[in-house]
């Protein structure tokens, strides 16, 4: 069984993904560990790679192949924003989340709240600029998923168990 999470920055896309893979025994992809490493390796910031990436569609390609590759054995949980456009999911999931919460969530000490707002919009700005453009995908069209999830006020507990029992049900 493959599993996608997809979701706006800091909806808690990463939490999900990590805790229900553990539940169900099945292994945790991240499509956002892939891009940072890919950032790092070219020593800039994630915001930097990420603005790069809209003019060099390769970038996005190597992506989804590692992505594809490493969910092809299947039992995975896989986290990414476009993972349930490319990987053959039985279940896939959204979450969304207040702008305010997920600049709350991502904020590290001594980072102002409207320093986050910015950053938040300028990564989302450039993803759906990016998808658009190379893919066609508009991530405001949210009818490939199963399941879309605001988890604004929703305690991580409550939220994995809820996710969980849909996967669950779904599997029959």
């Amino acid at each position: 069984m493959i599993v996608t999470i997809g979701g706006e920055v800091a909806s808690g896309k990463s939490t999900l993904a990590r805790e229900l893979a553990s539940r169900l025994g099945f292994r945790h992809i991240s499509v956002g560990a892939i891009m940072r490493e890919m950032a790092e390796e070219r020593g800039v910031s994630l915001l930097d790679f990420s603005a790069y990436a809209e003019s060099h569609p390769e970038v996005d390609r190597i992506i989804d192949d590692r992505q594809k590759k490493l969910a092809s054995c299947g039992d995975c949980v896989v986290e990414g924003r476009l993972s349930a456009h490319f990987l053959p999911a039985d279940f896939k999931v959204w979450l969304k989340a207040d702008l305010r919460e997920r600049a709350r969530r991502a904020k590290k000490r001594g980072d102002k709240e409207a320093d986050i707002i910015a950053a938040i919009k300028k990564r989302a700005k450039s993803e759906r600029k990016r998808y658009k453009k190379f893919y066609n995908i508009d991530l405001n069209d949210l009818t490939v998923y199963d399941l879309v999830l605001d988890t604004t006020r929703l305690p991580v507990k409550e939220m994995v168990d809820f996710v969980e029992e849909k996967v669950k049900a779904h599997q029959g």
